[in-house]
C-alpha cells in the first residue's frame, strides 16, 4: 500500500494558525500606529475594560501562563501605560493598574480603524458565524483538555 503523504493544507489547525498570522499581519499599521505589539494590544485591551487586574485574571482571559505574561508586562510598564504592584490585601498576587497615558492609548486605539472593517465591512453576518464557531471550537477543545 502506498502511503499519501500528509497535506498540510487540509490541516484545520494550520488553517487556523496560518489565518492568526494573517491577522496579525493586517492588524500591524494598527499596531504601529499605538506602538504596541499584538500580546501587548491585548493586554491592554483586558485592562481598558476593567482596571486594576491581578496578573492571574490577565493570563485567565488572554490563556496565558504567568511566565509569558509578566515580561509583557514589564515591558508595557517601561512603556509607561501600566503600573504593577503587590496586592495591599495578598503579596502573592500583582494587581496590574493602567497608567494616564494608558489611559489615553484608549482613547486614541478607539479612533484609529481597523482591519475588521475593510475585510468585512458589508458581511457582518458572515463574520459573526465565523466568530461564533471559532469560539465554540475553542471552547470544545478546552473542555476535552480539561481546561473548562
Amino acid at each position: 500500500m502506498i502511503e499519501k503523504p500528509l497535506d498540510l493544507d487540509s490541516f484545520l489547525c494550520f488553517a487556523i494558525h496560518s489565518t492568526a498570522h494573517a491577522v496579525q499581519r493586517a492588524n500591524k499599521p494598527l499596531m504601529d500606529a499605538l506602538g504596541l505589539t499584538y500580546p501587548q494590544y491585548l493586554v491592554m485591551v483586558v485592562l481598558w475594560a476593567e482596571d486594576n487586574q491581578t496578573v492571574s485574571r490577565i493570563g485567565e482571559r488572554l490563556f496565558l501562563e504567568s511566565s509569558t505574561l509578566t515580561p509583557l508586562l514589564k515591558r508595557l510598564e517601561a512603556a509607561g501605560l501600566v503600573r504593577r504592584q503587590r496586592d495591599t490585601a495578598d503579596e502573592r498576587q500583582v494587581r496590574v493598574q493602567l497608567t494616564a497615558a494608558g489611559r489615553t492609548l484608549h482613547d486614541k486605539a478607539r479612533r484609529l480603524p481597523g482591519w475588521f472593517e475593510n475585510t468585512f465591512c458589508e458581511k457582518f453576518e458572515e463574520a459573526r458565524a465565523l466568530h461564533k464557531g471559532i469560539i465554540k471550537l475553542r471552547e470544545q477543545l478546552l473542555h476535552k483538555n480539561g481546561e473548562a
